[in-house]
């Protein structure tokens, strides 16, 4: 008789964890941890995985939707990220086979820094080469894009604040680039 299998969860190590920087007009802080899962879908099958979320999957490319901790983004066609914020440990991946979906628990693989203030669009700027201006990128905006070497996805939930995912492999870079751009966006 076969013996069955055990799961075995990996721990999240944050080699960013709790850092922080303050500088005129610019804070930088590590995000807390979140369930986070990289979606391909149909458009039958997006109907149907939104209706185990609290959040309504957005259908334009480039925006969000937010609901209750849960953020879900649209990166491409049929293509989304959605970050929990109240379930950092259980994963979000449907258990349904359904060819229509493609679901990837991407929670270990992420981790996120919070860019606030009146001089967040410029501290990222000074890396990116997306226009992070209100106008061409207002609040609920979401994105695939760079930031120095790294590549980011940056979400803008409110007018001043920016989500910034990065792969966690390149969390202390990044870090190390937006504590310099925070220092030079506050001159």
């Amino acid at each position: 008789m076969a013996k069955a299998a055990t799961t075995i969860r990996a721990t999240r190590d944050n080699p960013v964890n709790n850092k922080r920087i303050a500088s005129d007009g610019v804070l930088v802080e590590t995000a807390p941890d979140a369930s986070r899962l990289a979606l391909r879908a149909t458009k039958r099958g997006a109907t149907n995985f939104q209706k185990s979320l609290s959040v309504t999957l957005p259908r334009k490319i480039g925006t969000s939707e937010s609901k209750a901790g849960v953020t879900a983004m649209c990166l491409g066609q049929d293509e989304w990220l959605i970050v929990d914020m109240k379930k950092p440990d259980d994963s979000m991946v449907p258990k349904s086979e359904s060819k229509e979906i493609s679901a990837t628990d991407v929670s270990h693989r992420n981790v996120a820094f919070t860019v606030s203030g009146t001089n967040a669009a410029d501290c990222l700027n000074a890396g990116c080469p997306r226009d992070l201006s209100l106008a061409a990128f207002p609040k609920g905006s979401a994105a695939r894009t760079v930031i120095g070497k790294t590549e980011v996805v940056i979400h803008r939930p409110a007018n001043d604040t920016f989500s910034v995912e990065c792969w966690r492999s390149f969390a202390p870079y990044l870090f190390a680039f937006l504590k310099d751009a925070a220092r030079d966006a506050a001159l």
